[in-house]
């Protein structure tokens, strides 16, 4: 199915959204980085934003602490999470195997 011909104000208004949601995930990686936030944040965020329930895993395990690009690819074979996964399309187990990872705490986000 194409899509749709957009006139010149839609297409300002889907860059300048695109451009907007790049900029949250951007700020949201960074505290995530600076360990403002951890991986249980990142779950509870999740829950009610569009935006941090469509970031991938991989990009999210990257922008954790002490973990790289190596460990986080490690890390989502080992849980068997596919890379593509977006952090609002984990499930319940994968969700629970991750907070174990990360904190050891109970699993309930």
């Amino acid at each position: 199915m194409p899509l749709p011909d957009l006139d010149y104000q839609s297409k300002m208004r889907a860059l300048d959204k695109a451009a907007d949601a790049r900029k949250i995930r951007a700020e949201f990686k960074q505290q995530l980085k600076a360990g403002e936030i951890d991986f249980r944040e990142v779950l509870r965020r999740a829950e009610h934003d569009k935006i941090v329930a469509k970031t991938k895993v991989i990009a999210v395990l990257e922008s954790m602490p002490r973990v790289g690009k190596v460990r986080a690819r490690r890390l989502m074979e080992r849980l068997n999470i596919a890379f593509v996964k977006s952090i609002g399309g984990l499930g319940v187990h994968q969700k629970e195997r991750l907070l174990r990872e990360f904190d050891g705490g109970d699993p309930a986000p």
